[in-house]
């Protein structure tokens, strides 16, 4: 039987011995390490390294490609004409119905557990296109809104696969329906000026 003291000084022998070998060998690890980040970051004016794990920069990134190319409602200069054909011009792209969708395939663990799609095809059917009456915008201005919406229909081949610790692979078709919306603003035209 083990008595607890000696299982302690086991343990303690076993750090103590650890730490002479890591330093007397020259390996310059812990040490070196932490001396070249206070010394990079005291060069730059910030805080030491932090490492981040890539999962969390990419959603960092995708939020401010998201913010920059979709979320934003622009605001377009008045249609000329008295009767100009005024229609949606923009469908959404095929990127924008990707990232609408909810994100079933996100985490998970290479070779562990994964989750893709494949053989994605996408339909896009327009279901409303009105233009509602001029009226002021905060920061806008007087201008029509612009209601532009869709329904995008994606049919995908769902597939989880998984190597450890059961080998397994199942594909699953399925379908799923998005609606987007391209409402933009149109500034009212003002009365014509005489000459």
């Amino acid at each position: 039987m083990i008595k607890p003291g000696s299982l302690t000084r086991r343990f303690a022998f076993l750090a103590v011995i650890g730490l002479m070998t890591l330093c007397n060998s020259g390996c310059v690890l812990l040490g070196g390490f932490l001396s070249t980040a206070f010394a990079l970051s005291a060069f730059y004016g910030t805080t030491p390294l932090i490492p981040v794990s890539p999962y969390y920069s990419e959603l960092i990134e995708d939020a401010y490609v998201r913010e920059e190319r979709y979320d934003k409602v622009p605001i377009l200069d008045p249609v000329e004409g008295e009767h100009a054909p005024i229609f949606c011009q923009d469908p959404p792209s095929n990127d924008e119905v990707m990232r609408t969708l909810p994100n079933d395939t996100s985490g998970g663990w290479t070779f562990i557990a994964e989750t893709s799609r494949s053989n994605v095809k996408i339909v896009t059917e327009q279901i409303v296109d009105r233009m509602d009456d001029c009226r002021f915008f905060p920061l806008a201005g007087p201008a029509k809104l612009h209601h532009c919406h869709y329904k995008c229909t994606v049919y995908f081949d769902l597939v989880k696969r998984s190597d450890w610790p059961v080998p397994f692979h199942h594909k699953d078709e399925s379908i799923q329906v998005v609606y987007i919306d391209h409402d933009h603003l149109i500034r009212c035209a003002g009365p014509a000026v005489p000459q």
